[in-house]
């Protein structure tokens, strides 16, 4: 699976591979800072959703530059800048901390994810072209089976060496401090928050200097040519592409309000127990590693799948049951909406890469074009959950939730991941009923 024309390409795809854990770090430690930050600056849920804002605005505006830079150079060459731009907006954050402003680590978070934007747009098709054409879409499951331990590991960081160190005064003592006070516990809550970005930041430095003098291949770096308009053109007139774009979209928007608001979701269910609401958040953050824990399981259950079932069949099914567990999700309001929001997170295991391999299939030298589309495609991360957010209401999480026809306005609020996996399940049966006509 990892070799072509007699060529194998298993350290190149374990150097890559490793690239994929790095951005899976930094998408699971970032979700919960929308509370961390919201506490730590006295701001409104709907505040706190621009670190999501400008973390997945970073990957809208650089997916087609990183997409052009990689056609003209090389696959390589894109992971380089990828690392560079990841590493400079990590160490940002010591700046940014000595500033003291928002607007500063939203700035650090957009560079960072720059970063991230060419690693995507770089990394996928790379792998996809490291074996034989017809175990693509598996070897990117397998390859993104490594996203999500980094995304473990960045959620037990966020846990146990930013939420659990945080001052523990709640959001309404925290807006009864004086200024001078506010200032203090501010300032001593952000040396906290930037001490693993910073320590990110430099073993990216390491990767880059590894990757750097490593000898990689060259695959599917042969056509210079950027044919920019016409490209796009070609390849948006592809309705399993197009169609692939938009379900995307709707899918990496459905899985940044599952992570970030299992958060909200979960500290008004354990409050409702008698928790304090530092307790409430860290034990609903152990709940957001359980689910990322059953979203690795389930990414190798699904790649191990494949071998008998279609790609695009199976994504069918794990949305289906997606929109099965988001139900339970709204509608219970104890305990079991937790489980059911952890359940969700197993069904989404296969969703990202599968609709990748999916509408890349057959592009060739237009992969890196058809790359860039996916990844601008992430972009429904950035302006999904800021909608979300104001259907849960600028309310503090400890203080009363606003209820929406009799159910606490973040249970409603998953009626928008419910919508999101509606679409991509209709993507994947369409996409299979296209692929069963095409074989008769």
């Amino acid at each position: 699976m990892i070799k072509k024309d007699g060529i194998s390409y298993l350290v190149p795809f374990i150097l890559v591979t490793f690239c994929f854990a790095l951005w899976g770090f930094a998408n699971d430690i970032t979700n919960p800072m929308v509370k961390a930050f919201s506490k730590i600056f006295r701001m409104g849920v709907t505040e706190g959703a621009l670190v999501q804002v400008a973390f997945y605005g970073g990957y809208f505006a650089m997916a087609f530059p990183a997409a052009i830079f990689i056609r003209k150079y090389s696959y390589k060459s894109g992971v380089l800048v990828g690392l560079g731009l990841y590493a400079t907006g990590a160490l940002m954050f010591l700046p940014a901390k000595a500033v003291g402003v928002y607007g500063c680590f939203l700035l650090a978070y957009f560079i960072m994810t720059c970063g991230l934007s060419f690693l995507e747009t770089s990394c996928n098709p790379y792998i996809l072209t490291m074996g034989p054409d017809d175990t693509a879409t598996r070897r990117l499951n397998m390859a993104q089976c490594f996203n999500p331990c980094g995304s473990i590991i960045g959620m037990l960081v966020a846990k146990n060496f930013i939420q659990a160190k945080l001052n523990a005064a709640s959001s309404e003592e925290r807006a009864l401090l004086g200024d001078a006070e506010f200032e203090a516990m501010k300032d001593q809550d952000l040396s906290v928050l930037i001490s693993p970005y910073l320590i990110i930041g430099f073993v990216i430095v390491a990767m880059f200097l590894v990757i750097f003098f490593t000898k990689m291949p060259r695959n599917g770096d042969g056509n210079r040519t950027i044919n920019f308009l016409p490209t796009l053109k070609r390849i948006f007139s592809l309705k399993y592409y197009r169609e692939g774009v938009i379900a995307q979209f709707f899918y990496v928007g459905a899985q940044i309000m599952c992570w970030t608001f299992i958060i909200h979701y979960g500290t008004r269910v354990f409050m409702s127990e008698g928790m304090s609401e530092q307790d409430a958040e860290v034990l609903s953050q152990k709940f957001n590693i359980y689910a990322m824990v059953f979203f690795i399981c389930s990414r190798f259950l699904a790649t191990y799948l494949m071998k008998w079932l279609k790609p695009a069949k199976l994504l069918a099914i794990f949305g289906v049951l997606a929109m099965l567990f988001t139900l339970g999700v709204i509608l219970l309001q104890n305990r079991m909406g937790v489980y059911c929001l952890v359940c969700v997170s197993g069904c989404m295991s296969l969703m990202f890469p599968t609709i990748y391999g999916i509408a890349l299939d057959g592009l060739g030298d237009d992969a890196k074009f058809g790359a860039a589309g996916l990844i601008m495609a992430i972009l429904g991360g950035s302006v999904l959950p800021p909608l979300q957010a104001m259907i849960i209401g600028d309310a503090k999480v400890g203080g009363a939730m606003p209820e929406i026809m009799g159910i606490p306005s973040v249970n409603f609020s998953f009626i928008l991941p419910f919508i999101c996996f509606l679409v991509v399940s209709l993507y994947g049966y369409r996409m299979y009923k296209v692929r069963q006509q095409a074989v008769k």
